[in-house]
């Protein structure tokens, strides 16, 4: 039975929702119906189509009592509205339906696992979260909360574990039909871990173990995770809060990071390295499914959590997620390369070949803020050139730039002309592979970001821009003789 505060919710974005038109927002990107959008929640296949839940607050701009919107899509890129799914409704989740998962049942309906979040008195009188998870179960279209939630809650913590700190879990089924869970948690040292859970008879689930823990070395809280099989390995995705910089790996605030190694039932996680996930400004609370063809495929919050009042005016939406990514590891290190999908919608396609830069230089055919365009780089010579950029969504007074400096091996990413109206942080740096000056980057440009996959998705870096959509120039420039090879199309999505 659908809640008061579930119906006031659909009401709203069946009314407010569509009186934004298409032209305001991205043409590929995920946004909410209207008004806030965080976190990917439930990203999963059910009945053969491709299911997005999000953290939602349809009421305003700004992060709010935490609704579960709704989304489906065919090719992870044209997405079909549905009603918002949860409402913060019972006891049990009264503050809020954060972050989770879904997945389908055996008897082909849908369960979705989520963390509800209660407001209580501590010892000293001041309010504080306390978070349990619980399920609801429905058909893809509505869902109701099984009546016996939470299904975890304090007493299934091991010892040390946070109740305030307890959230956020990915569901899965084992190919043996066990069902299985990671949820982040804060420990008594006070940083973050992932706790495994399996899930028994009559809804009933049990701590299996600690995958891993920060042990004060990867920032505080591990929220977000994720736990998945790849080419032979295991890799855990976490993003944890209050980060400190770790050279151009990690940098300070909130972040993501990738753990991969070896699982085995008996002696759990061994890691073996670590990584960030983006390299760019906006990235946060990754979540990947498993394609019925195979492929693994995650999506992100494309938000950056200090960054959230750098809004444009007006802003009757805020939050999109990233362009969904294919991965997989070579080398021992995550690769991310945009959905083949995309592919499809390819339009017009210009090519240059073997073209010099010295000055700044545009080129025939080769502009626009809707497009997938690939920049090859490279010495003419034996000497290195001293630098390389490239400007995209540029007028006289915007841009939105990537810097390449072969002798340090840094891409630099720099928005600070991109139409966002607060002095935050706009440029990151990262340290990419050395090729002897020779650098690839795939820039996908949307309306309202720029992705750009380095040397064949070695790193991906995502950016938020609110440049105005006449700004469409594209220009290239190197410090020193360099040539280059550009493959442009527009990408149209018209049905």
């Amino acid at each position: 039975m659908t809640s008061d505060i579930l119906q006031k919710a659909r009401a709203f974005e069946a009314l407010y929702g569509p009186r934004i038109p298409d032209s305001e927002r991205p043409a590929f990107h995920a946004t909410p119906a209207v008004g806030w959008m965080n976190d990917p929640n439930g990203f999963s296949f059910y009945k053969g189509e491709c299911h997005l839940f999000y953290q939602y607050h349809p009421y305003s701009n700004e992060w709010g009592p935490m609704h579960w919107g709704h989304l489906k899509t065919r090719d992870f890129l044209r997405w079909e509205r549905l009603p918002a799914a949860l409402a913060p409704d019972r006891d049990y989740d009264s503050a809020g339906c954060f972050s989770g998962s879904a997945v389908e049942l055996p008897d082909g309906r849908q369960l979705l696992m989520y963390t509800g979040v209660r407001r209580d008195h501590n010892a000293d009188g001041f309010l504080q979260d306390i978070q349990t998870q619980c399920v609801a179960i429905g058909d893809g279209m509505n869902y109701e909360k099984w009546e016996g939630n939470p299904i975890l809650d304090g007493k299934d913590l091991p010892e040390g574990g946070s109740t305030i700190d307890f959230r956020d879990p990915k569901v899965w089924r084992d190919k043996d039909g066990t069902f299985y869970a990671v949820i982040g948690n804060r420990t008594a040292d006070g940083s973050g871990a992932i706790l495994l859970y399996r899930g028994i008879k009559n809804r009933k689930w049990e701590f299996v173990r600690t995958l891993d823990r920060s042990r004060n070395q990867y920032g505080k809280m591990w929220e977000c995770p994720d736990f998945f099989p790849l080419d032979g390995k295991q890799v855990l995705l976490t993003s944890p809060q209050d980060m400190s910089p770790m050279g151009l790996e990690f940098h300070a605030g909130n972040g993501t990071l990738c753990l991969i190694g070896d699982y085995d039932s008996e002696k759990g996680f061994t890691r073996q390295s670590a990584q960030a996930v983006d390299y760019g400004l906006d990235f946060y609370a990754p979540q990947t499914l498993e394609a019925p063809d195979g492929r693994r495929i995650m999506i992100s919050w494309m938000q950056n959590w200090d960054t959230v009042h750098a809004k444009p005016d007006p802003c009757r939406w805020f939050g999109q997620m990233t362009l969904p990514r294919e991965l997989s590891l070579r080398d021992g290190r995550l690769i991310q390369n945009p959905v083949r999908e995309l592919e499809a919608h390819r339009g017009t396609r210009v090519v240059h070949r073997n073209i010099p830069v010295g000055g700044e230089l545009s080129l025939p055919g080769v502009r626009g803020r809707v497009l997938d365009m690939t920049v090859t780089v490279r010495p003419t010579g034996p000497e290195l050139y001293r630098w390389f950029c490239v400007r995209v969504a540029k007028d006289g007074e915007h841009e939105t730039i990537l810097r390449y400096r072969p002798d340090q091996g840094t891409l630099k990413l720099d928005r600070a002309r991109s139409g966002l109206p607060r002095d935050i942080v706009h440029t990151r740096s990262f340290l990419v592979r050395p090729r002897d000056g020779e650098i690839k980057l795939r820039i996908i440009l949307d309306r309202y970001s720029l992705e750009v996959f380095v040397n064949d998705g070695e790193q991906a870096a995502s950016a938020v821009i609110y440049t105005r959509q006449e700004a469409g120039a594209i220009t290239f420039e190197a410090g020193g003789a360099a040539r280059i090879d550009v493959e442009k199309y527009e990408l149209t999505f018209d049905e």
